[in-house]
């Protein structure tokens, strides 16, 4: 008897890392299938869910946005049952009978911005991501969320119990930096030198002062649209100066990897309850790393990095641009080593098996 595992493709209209995630998680268990099983696809009409090794894919009668409204609402006529995983909330989250039919559905979180930070998004999302987690409290066997951290911020939020699972996330397979970085840089028009900074609204201020104190320039990536002014007025409250800020849009894997792999540190201010996706493909360039000190980043950087308080930040960086960069370099590649689409994957096939 063949077993199928049916994931949610959702590659339209979302967050191009949870679309990357999507991707990844789902060639890791395509990979990884224990022996009788199979790896097929759910998908919405009009999305991309061209993954090589799924048995099949079904695809929904309904586009992405009908599809979320109407999972929303609970109504799922045509999914079917079975095994179902969603590398994000958008699940079809109904009643089902696990003991007796063997249906199962679990699902994956990667942030509670929703919660916690509900005004950097648009409020249909939190709306729409708040709707979901009710509707996972009330049918989905598990869900996943990718730090300890982030599970125990989740099960206060949520009554969800030993329902909550801990699964990381990883770069996309094969995230290196190409053979033309040089010229995708130049194309960027970033510095010769510079420090990437990631983070969120005001944390930001925190890595231009430590960029500053370091003499360093300073890059930020993931920008949206909009966000540019008040990070030009966060560095000149940290005395970087404009002239020493470079911002950077939502950029493609290639050009991405060689931003990241020119950088001579990553800075990371973020409190968040966020999987740092950044933090990982920096480690996996073996790129330094000064993270603020945070529940997220002490389960996630560990010891491939310096994980400091505030008022630590700036000594911390001019370490990693100075004596402690080999160190770093070489610890961040080890602890990179623990993350992979691979394992990950190995892991939601347990979980199913468990369940």
């Amino acid at each position: 008897m063949t077993v199928q595992l049916r994931v949610v493709i959702d590659q339209v209209g979302v967050d191009a890392d949870l679309a990357r995630a999507t991707r990844g998680l789902t060639q890791g268990l395509i990979r990884t299938a224990p022996r009788g099983c199979v790896v097929s696809g759910i998908a919405p009409n009009g999305a991309e869910a061209s993954i090589a090794g799924l048995r099949e894919v079904r695809t929904l009668p309904l586009a992405r946005r009908e599809v979320a409204a109407a999972w929303q609402m609970g109504i799922a006529v045509g999914v079917g049952g079975g095994l179902i995983h969603s590398p994000t909330l958008l699940a079809p989250l109904v009643r089902h009978d696990r003991l007796h039919d063997n249906d199962q559905t679990t699902v994956t979180l990667w942030d509670l911005c929703a919660w916690e930070a509900p005004e950097t998004l648009p409020k249909t999302s939190v709306v729409w991501q708040r709707a979901m987690l009710k509707r996972a409290v009330r049918h989905a066997d598990a869900v996943i969320v990718p730090s300890h951290a982030i599970a125990e911020r989740l099960g206060e939020i949520a009554p969800l119990g030993d329902r909550i699972r801990v699964i990381a996330g990883a770069a996309p397979h094969g995230f290196d930096a190409p053979a033309d970085a040089a010229r995708l840089r130049a194309d960027l028009l970033l510095p010769q030198r510079y420090v990437a900074v990631t983070g969120e609204g005001e944390s930001f201020e925190d890595g231009f002062r430590a960029a500053a104190h370091a003499d360093a320039d300073a890059v930020v990536v993931d920008v949206q649209d909009g966000a540019e002014a008040a990070l030009i007025e966060l560095a000149r409250s940290a005395r970087l100066g404009e002239q020493r800020l470079r911002i950077a849009g939502e950029l493609d894997d290639p050009s991405r990897a060689a931003l990241l792999a020119g950088a001579d540190a990553v800075v990371a201010t973020s409190h968040a309850s966020v999987w740092p996706w950044r933090l990982i493909e920096a480690m996996e360039l073996g790129v330094p790393i000064i993270a603020m000190d945070s529940g997220v980043h002490r389960d996630v950087v560990a010891d491939g990095g310096a994980v400091v308080p505030s008022a630590q930040l700036d000594d911390a960086l001019i370490d990693a641009l100075g004596s402690g960069r080999e160190r770093l370099r070489v610890l961040g590649a080890d602890r990179a080593r623990a993350f992979s689409w691979a394992s990950s994957a190995e892991r939601v096939w347990a979980l199913h098996a468990e369940l």
